[in-house]
């Protein structure tokens, strides 16, 4: 086997691994990891039939939007890629031009919110839920173009249908919102 095959099928390699550890990097961000160009990371991609980031992330999300019992799919403001019902659960949100504060150009909190109280809902195996107490803080700001990466757990169970439930979203890895919800089932 020729030295550059043996290059390529080792960057295609770490090129699959990367992904397996975080599916929601844009073709740019593996170009950079990979110290590649965009063009080569998109002629692995195809070869190896890795979709690219939007396919990916609308398979994902389609596998997981009829599990969802407390909210309907329409409601939640983001993509669910992985939702294990009582337990945990990972969205995605691409955040766009307008949804920003014309001024700063900076995501206005209530999308931000909205993301992070939706997903805490969805992942209540429960008819109905509601937030009862939220404590949440923003930790950086958020410009459009930026990816957000949810990612929920429910912490504990009390009785009477009450969960503890903590979101974290992410920018590039990075923690940017931070919330810890009580979340109450609710009978209709």
């Amino acid at each position: 086997m020729s030295r550059v095959s043996t290059a390529k099928k080792e960057r295609q390699n770490m090129l699959i691994e990367i992904l397996n550890a975080d599916p929601f990097l844009t073709d740019e961000e593996l170009a950079e990891q990979l110290n590649v160009s965009v063009p080569t990371v998109r002629l692995d991609r195809l070869e190896l039939g890795i979709p690219e980031l939007r396919q990916r992330i609308k398979e994902m999300a389609s596998k997981n939007h009829n599990k969802v019992r407390s909210i309907k799919a329409n409601e939640i403001i983001g993509e669910i890629v992985e939702l294990n019902l009582g337990e945990s659960a990972i969205s995605v949100l691409e955040t766009t031009e307008d949804m920003v504060f014309s001024q700063s150009k900076i995501v206005r909190g209530h999308y931000i919110y909205s993301m992070a109280e939706s997903i805490a809902i969805a992942v209540i195996d429960a008819d109905v839920a509601l937030v009862g107490v939220a404590n949440i803080k923003y930790k950086r700001p958020i410009y459009a173009g930026n990816k957000l990466v949810a990612k929920v757990s429910i912490k504990h169970k009390r009785p009477g249908g009450k969960y503890i439930v903590w979101v974290m979203i992410y920018n590039k890895q990075v923690e940017v919102f931070r919330g810890k919800f009580l979340l109450v089932e609710v009978d209709i």
